[in-house]
């Protein structure tokens, strides 16, 4: 098994990492959410120096509820069977809080998404959480190329109405 940042940490805090499997799906969610923002604004920085407003607009691009719900629909298929219910914990735990901007429906499937976020993570799977990350931004990408196309040609279906 890879050894990731957690162990790192944990070890310079004189602590021992605890089974993953024993943590609740909201907690894998919290650091989840926190491991998969510091992924983005990683990538976001290493493209360049910019003004910090406009690192955070690209930054919060990728990190809202709805993005992180279009990142999971995209993905799914890829994910192993452990993965998926992993996913499925996160996504169906009651949370007592929501999203500002999000749908209840994008809110728990990005929630699901940050658990199996935080679970790679404390797993020490850190290249896999990273394959994860690329190939749903490509995907999700390759989707937003597709649909100006159609645009531009005048076909007027968006998604839902297709």
């Amino acid at each position: 098994m890879e050894k990731g940042i957690n162990h790192y940490i944990l070890g310079k805090c004189g602590m021992e990492p605890k089974d993953s499997r024993s943590y609740s799906p909201l907690v894998l969610a919290y650091i989840g959410d926190g491991i998969y923002d510091l992924i983005i604004r990683t990538m976001v920085v290493g493209k360049g120096n910019a003004h910090v407003n406009t690192l955070h607009k690209k930054t919060s691009q990728l990190v809202k509820a709805h993005a992180q719900s279009e990142m999971i629909r995209v993905l799914f298929a890829e994910l192993t069977e452990e993965e998926q219910a992993v996913y499925r914990r996160g996504r169906n735990a009651h949370s007592p809080t929501m999203a500002k901007n999000a749908t209840m429906a994008d809110y728990r499937r990005a929630t699901g998404l940050e658990a199996l976020m935080g679970y790679l993570y404390l797993e020490g799977r850190m290249d896999r959480l990273m394959e994860l990350v690329l190939l749903g931004i490509d995907r999700m990408r390759e989707e937003m190329k597709g649909e100006k196309k159609g645009k531009k040609k005048g076909s007027g279906k968006d998604r839902k109405g297709e």
